[in-house]
């Protein structure tokens, strides 16, 4: 297993819309994409792109999670972190079936079977406490445009 290129860091947020002006206003963000839900994992997203070493738009993006009606997980964090916080980083692989493998072949407890994620391509997650108490997201390399 070797380590790809972080992606995004997951934010979990008792609101997006409140959580876009933060990101707009006080750290002037410019590159924000239209929130969208993700019913199947029960939370709506966002998208914030951050500039990359050269300026360009093509850093880490922060993704913005606001939990669904009936999503536990992500209400969860919110009823221990009420104004919202890191939930999650997640990191490239070319292979996502590979990698999986790859951590259970190491013992990490993989959550759930490799699902479509919000950028389109297979993601699953690994428990905090395999991953030095970080809940992390592991997603194939999206191809093309993200």
């Amino acid at each position: 297993m070797k380590l790809g290129r972080l992606n995004h860091i997951g934010v979990a947020t008792p609101s997006i819309a409140d959580s876009i002006v933060f990101y707009r206003d006080v750290l002037g963000a410019t590159q924000i994409c239209e929130p969208f839900d993700l019913p199947e994992q029960g939370v709506k997203v966002c998208f914030v792109d951050t500039p990359g070493a050269d300026g360009a738009q093509n850093g880490t993006q922060i993704e913005l999670v606001e939990p669904l009606p009936g999503n536990t997980s992500i209400a969860g964090f919110l009823e221990k972190n009420p104004g919202g916080g890191q939930h999650h980083l997640c990191y490239e692989v070319p292979d996502i079936h590979a990698a999986k493998a790859a951590f259970e072949a190491m013992g990490k407890r993989v959550l759930g079977e490799p699902r479509i994620g919000a950028h389109g391509t297979l993601i699953f997650f690994l428990h905090p406490k395999d991953m030095g108490g970080v809940l992390t997201e592991i997603m194939e390399t999206p191809k093309g445009d993200h």
